[in-house]
């Protein structure tokens, strides 16, 4: 049995590190097979050498976190394990250097809480245009909308235009109720949500008014040109080559652009090809346009969706082995005969 100790100054630092009920040393003891305790001010972390080595790696990764003002949760705490086992426990001070990008209508803070978010945000900063692939919950959007908030209130730009494709503008739309802007509502109110949470619905109904918000379908931009504007497109794993292509080339002077979509989530028809996939392989190597690749680890909802994700994408890679053998089975079958 090998232990070691870890002085914890204050103990505030001890309250947000053991957290709730000693919450969070739980999922520390459960995820490194060890034993831990406090006595005398000392943090006492007992078990195999190896498991106590990562433990203390996870527990000044998580104190440099409180240090710097963070809240202690599931998230974080899963995520600085998921790093220290990774062999990337170094990586985790670009956490504690974040960048507020803005504050919310309600005074909270938004910062990237992923190093994967981090590398997000910065690539929004530096290119002119940006494109996001990556699951659900991974802030793709979010993180998106307060970089246009944020560019708005310094008045980098003028406008935000906020964009999706309606992949189900045919039959089923033209049931709904309304006129053409009321149809196309559900589809762009994760846009909405997002706004009135960094803007207020007073002041977004306000700059929408006066035409510095623009939330829209993707086929309202066609024949446009967007200057001074931030821009950006959601849901893009469900645009066709052709309308990829069109949205892109509407930019502007002094615009930005951000498009957003997860690949393991496309609706269009059989047959069709995502306008995100061809676009991420067609511009991979253009000056001053990122492609930025999150993944579950980046997840920022409830920890049940890493875990939902990773079993799709363990049971597509099992799917696609199978369908791999079966084709070399009925290859190797047809040469005998």
């Amino acid at each position: 049995m090998y232990e070691q100790s870890i002085n914890i100054d204050r103990m505030d630092q001890a309250i947000g590190l053991f957290g709730s009920l000693d919450h969070n040393v739980r999922l520390l003891e459960k995820a490194f097979s060890v034993t831990i305790s406090v006595r005398n001010g000392e943090m006492k972390i007992s078990g195999e050498a190896e498991d106590v080595s990562k433990a203390v790696l996870a527990v000044q990764g998580l104190l440099k976190l409180l240090n710097s003002g963070e809240t202690l949760n599931d998230q974080n705490v899963e995520y600085v394990i998921s790093m220290v086992n990774d062999g990337q426990e170094e990586r985790l001070s670009q956490l504690v250097d974040r960048d507020c990008i803005c504050i919310t209508s309600k005074g909270r803070p938004v910062k990237p809480k992923t190093i994967g978010q981090q590398n997000y945000v910065q690539a929004i900063r530096d290119n002119t245009v940006v494109l996001a692939v990556g699951p659900a919950g991974t802030g793709k959007t979010y993180l998106a909308v307060a970089q246009a908030v944020q560019a708005f209130r310094a008045k980098d730009v003028n406008r935000i235009i906020l964009t999706r494709p309606a992949v189900e503008a045919g039959e089923k739309l033209g049931f709904l109720p309304g006129d053409i802007q009321q149809k196309v509502d559900p589809y762009l109110r994760p846009l909405y949500d997002a706004l009135f949470d960094m803007l207020g619905a007073e002041n977004f109904m306000k700059y929408q008014e006066r035409g510095n918000i623009e939330v829209a379908p993707l086929a309202y931009m066609r024949g446009r040109t967007l200057d001074d504007s931030f821009i950006i497109l959601d849901e893009a794993q469900n645009t066709t080559p052709e309308q990829m292509k069109m949205f892109l080339t509407r930019l502007g002077f002094n615009s930005k652009v951000v498009v957003t979509g997860d690949i393991t989530q496309i609706d269009l028809a059989d047959g069709k090809k995502s306008g995100l996939m061809e676009a991420t392989a067609v511009l991979k190597n253009v000056e001053d346009i990122a492609i930025v690749t999150l993944n579950e680890k980046d997840v920022v909802r409830h920890k049940l969706v890493q875990s939902i994700i990773k079993a799709y994408d363990q049971y597509t890679q099992k799917k696609n082995r199978e369908a791999t053998r079966r084709r070399e089975y009925d290859g190797k079958s047809k040469s005998s005969h």
